[in-house]
């Protein structure tokens, strides 16, 4: 692959978190690339004034404890995340030996109510730096709302220019295909409990991984489904970052398409061993290139 895909690949793999995005810029190949950073959709009610965070419950009753398809269900004691209301984490990615290639903002934009249900808005956008940048000019955005209780996605936006190219696609999920998606949407008919990128990178934050070895979860990224397998691995590595240093937790995450494993990537993520949990660094090996997604700031 040449190089304006590899830098294409580093920065959608930012803004998504990994899983599923990679492989949509892939299959995505020349097709045309939503527009302008779309508003709040006009049935999203922020909360005013703005509803403080519940305290984090123990990780065992805060999410599932059981991966996607098993027979038996948890229900969250915790009718709401403890997701932080303008969090703002920013990142830099370093692809093999090309550093400052893009960087990538995320955003718990605010909390409101989205479809009659109680509503994370959550945020990503990725830039290329320069001199990459000349060779691939990439400027995206992408919007979720989620469930806040689960994180699951009820409608997510990307909105994409890219090499001159825009567009804007906004996409309102159901499980059922019975729900009419509104005139500014496409309705997109996924499994139950899909989360997107965005939801799936907060959902990791809060598993207890010292009781749950492993979670599975359908991840729809905008173009295909996956099933999104993340296991715990060691608890105590250090990792040292333009943000600082940190004790982390490694997270091992694979991704399947139709039942077959992909083989020609691997992700790794790392969540600093504090109560926030904050993702400080995200790291992809492909037969072509490795990326290192390292935190500069946290706000």
């Amino acid at each position: 692959m040449g190089l304006k895909t590899t830098v294409g690949i580093a920065a959608i793999a930012l803004a998504g978190f990994a899983a599923g995005a990679i492989y949509y810029l892939r299959a995505r190949g020349e097709q045309p690339v939503p527009e302008i950073v779309s508003p709040e959709p006009p049935g999203f009610r922020e909360s005013s004034p703005p509803e403080k965070p519940a305290k984090a419950p123990a990780a065992k009753s805060a999410l599932p404890n059981l991966p996607a398809g098993s027979k038996k269900s948890a229900t969250p004691v915790a009718a709401v995340l403890p997701l932080r209301a303008g969090e703002v984490l920013e990142y830099i990615a370093n692809v093999s030996k090309v550093d400052n290639v893009a960087t990538l903002r995320l955003q718990v934009a605010g909390r409101g109510n989205f479809l009659g249900k109680s509503t994370w808005h959550l945020q990503a956008s990725a830039h290329t730096q320069n001199p990459l940048r000349m060779v691939f000019e990439l400027d995206d955005q992408f919007d979720s709302y989620s469930d806040a209780a689960t994180l699951t996605s009820l409608q997510y936006e990307m909105h994409l220019s890219e090499r001159g190219q825009k567009v804007d696609s906004v996409q309102r999920m159901t499980a059922t295909g019975k729900e009419p998606a509104p005139p500014e949407a496409t309705q997109a008919r996924v499994l139950p409990g899909t989360r997107d990128p965005l939801g799936m990178m907060q959902y990791l934050r809060y598993v207890d991984w010292t009781k749950i070895p492993e979670v599975r979860c359908p991840v729809y990224d905008g173009h295909k489904l996956y099933d999104v397998r993340a296991k715990a691995g060691a608890s105590a590595v250090e990792v040292s970052i333009p943000a600082g240093n940190y004790t982390t937790s490694r997270v091992a995450i694979r991704v399947f398409e139709n039942g077959a494993e992909m083989k020609d990537a691997s992700f790794s993520l790392y969540l600093a061993n504090d109560t926030a949990r904050t993702p400080v660094l995200l790291e992809a090996v492909m037969p072509f290139a490795t990326a290192r997604v390292e935190l500069q700031k946290a706000k």
